[in-house]
């Protein structure tokens, strides 16, 4: 992997960037989309394509129970497998120590400690983490040693240690029992990694939740070891000001010539905040989703397909778009086919939102090269 900065802003630290991959150049700034399990729900991978989505994150963890690395890998990797042309980037299964331990991200926020009740993690220990297979109950020990070789097998263009995402209501101290836990599965992932690249980038997870000395710790730590570029993980505050104000301090330490990634976090408001700090990369579900809970993105807000209003609007959904739902049907279409329970309305929103997406970062990249972000 290369990474080349091509314009830094004169008006912010935002900047203009190309990763070289073996499967393409990401073009930074850049949304990337999740594809859970070797897809975007409601789309193949040939209308995925057409969209010219630079970046596609898979997950470790669901591909490690359904199918299993060896089928992908003996399909040819995960590109050939889900015929996907571009780059993908894989987490490392830590996401899940976090999601299903904890609970989800909203829920954690509103409560403290672990949920006894799930049974899915089982614990977590200086080995790794065990898990069982919400699919066959089967016990699943994911160490950093397996983590990396799984995302060998998988072969995506970027790939990421095993980590631990302790919650927002955590003690110092067991937070800071985390971050060095985490720092120890993170330099075994890469030392794994080094025994066979396979022309793979690894990124490093900088942790250390919304504890700024150390999130610099972490940093700092992560930074005397050959990562390829640092991705910043783990809770990131209650609320976006928090969120802003711990990545204000924190992004200028990060390697300048490294290309970096916010995990989980490219909602509209995030982005035009966060991007002006000098993220490259940022991955998150939410348009998508927005799309299957008929929620399409415009220039003007979210806009509800379902809205009663919406039935007699035969203008395309978004006027100023040019992906191939607004340029074929009108609103009033989707309108009838989210009422209808019609599959392809999940569809053909999805083909808007991600193209929405698409064009917005092309347009936050042209604003930096002219010095306006």
């Amino acid at each position: 992997m290369k990474f080349e900065i091509v314009h830094t802003s004169k008006k912010s630290r935002a900047r203009v960037g190309k990763i070289h991959t073996p499967h393409g150049i990401i073009h930074t700034p850049s949304f990337v989309a999740v594809g859970t399990n070797a897809a975007i729900k409601a789309l193949d991978s040939v209308a995925v394509n057409s969209l010219e989505l630079d970046l596609l994150f898979c997950n470790t963890y669901h591909l490690l129970i359904q199918p299993g690395p060896k089928v992908i890998k003996e399909a040819g990797g995960l590109h050939k497998f889900m015929k996907r042309s571009r780059p993908i980037i894989t987490d490392s299964g830590g996401f899940q120590v976090f999601s299903l331990a904890y609970g989800s991200v909203a829920s954690e926020l509103k409560s403290q400690g672990m949920k006894k009740s799930s049974g899915t993690v089982l614990k977590i220990t200086e080995e790794g983490v065990t898990f069982r297979s919400y699919r066959d109950g089967k016990k699943i020990l994911l160490t950093p040693e397996n983590s990396v070789e799984t995302q060998k097998d998988l072969g995506a263009d970027i790939i990421i240690p095993l980590d631990e995402l302790p919650p927002y209501h955590i003690s110092k101290t067991a937070l800071k029992e985390s971050l060095d836990r985490t720092h120890r599965w993170e330099i075994r992932s890469l030392e794994t990694h080094l025994a066979n690249p396979k022309e793979q980038a690894m990124y490093a997870v900088v942790h250390g939740g919304i504890d700024p000395a150390m999130r610099e710790e972490s940093l700092s730590f992560l930074r005397k070891h050959p990562f390829d570029g640092f991705s910043i993980g783990g809770s990131l505050g209650k609320t976006r000001d928090e969120m802003a104000i711990m990545l204000d301090r924190l992004t200028p330490l990060l390697p300048p010539d490294k290309p970096n990634h916010l995990l989980g976090i490219a909602d509209l408001p995030s982005l035009n905040r966060l991007i002006p700090f000098g993220i490259d990369t940022f991955d998150s579900s939410y348009p998508t989703k927005a799309a299957r809970h008929g929620v399409l993105l415009t220039k003007s807000g979210p806009l509800k397909i379902v809205k009663e209003t919406n039935a007699s609007n035969y203008e395309a959904p978004d006027p100023t778009c040019s992906c191939t739902t607004c340029q074929n049907y009108s609103l009033a279409y989707l309108n009838h086919l989210f009422r209808a329970n019609e599959l392809v309305g999940l569809q053909l929103a999805t083909v808007h939102n991600l193209a929405f997406m698409v064009n917005f970062m092309q347009e936050m990249r042209e604003d930096i090269l002219n010095d306006k972000v």
